[in-house]
């Protein structure tokens, strides 16, 4: 990681500490879900239910979370920016800081679970192992969809328009992974390949946005 890299990481980690109350928004957005969840379903509810609940909630996490990303920035920083640094750099900081971003909410969002909705995992550790490696592709995938709406008249609809059909596939091969936490019977050889298929597309999504983006930072 070059230097040039870090200061932008830097810059965005100093605007996220100077904008708290956006950060203590998400964070009571994400315990106020929860927490409804909690008052109105059942006790003891199905692990499959518990799965599919949690990652649909990490689905609209990562929405609120990362659809600032480009959106806050305004025409004149973003000429700055153009002036000071390459838009491989640019769009490597953003991802790098969106991934942070999301990881801490998504430790956040599995604790309130762990409170509220109590523990049906029998792989603890395994669960949060894929519980990083989810978040890291929900907000990699919605960091890109953040740069293209950016380009289209700041349109933050846009994001969940194109980002829900990408991010499909990777949710769907999330919750059949995670079901490998919940005394499922699994061999270990599907779990290694469902990991892989996921981070063969997180790798795919970090290679469109790096070819991608400079045409989007010409514009």
């Amino acid at each position: 990681m070059n230097g040039r890299i870090l200061a932008l990481l830097k810059k965005d980690i100093l605007l996220e500490l100077r904008q708290q109350h956006t950060f203590y928004g998400i964070l009571l957005y994400v315990a106020s879900t929860i927490f409804v969840l909690y008052l109105s379903l059942p006790e003891n509810i199905d692990s499959t239910v518990w799965n599919s609940l949690f990652w649909v909630i990490q689905l609209f996490v990562c929405v609120n979370t990362v659809a600032k990303s480009f959106l806050q920035e305004s025409r004149g920083r973003m000429l700055y920016f153009y002036s000071i640094s390459s838009p491989i750099d640019f769009i490597i900081s953003k991802l790098i800081f969106n991934v942070i971003l999301m990881l801490l909410m998504s430790m956040v969002s599995l604790f309130l679970f762990f409170v509220f909705l109590n523990n049906p995992l029998s792989g603890v550790i395994r669960f949060i192992g894929i519980v990083l490696l989810g978040g890291t592709s929900l907000s990699l995938v919605f960091t890109l969809m953040s740069a293209i709406a950016a380009k289209a008249q700041q349109n933050a609809a846009l994001i969940a328009i194109l980002g829900f059909p990408v991010i499909l596939p990777q949710l769907l091969l999330l919750m059949q992974l995670s079901k490998s936490a919940f005394a499922e019977v699994f061999k270990a050889g599907a779990v290694w390949q469902l990991a892989g298929l996921i981070s063969l597309l997180d790798l795919l999504v970090i290679a469109m946005a790096v070819i991608l983006f400079p045409y989007l930072w010409k514009d």
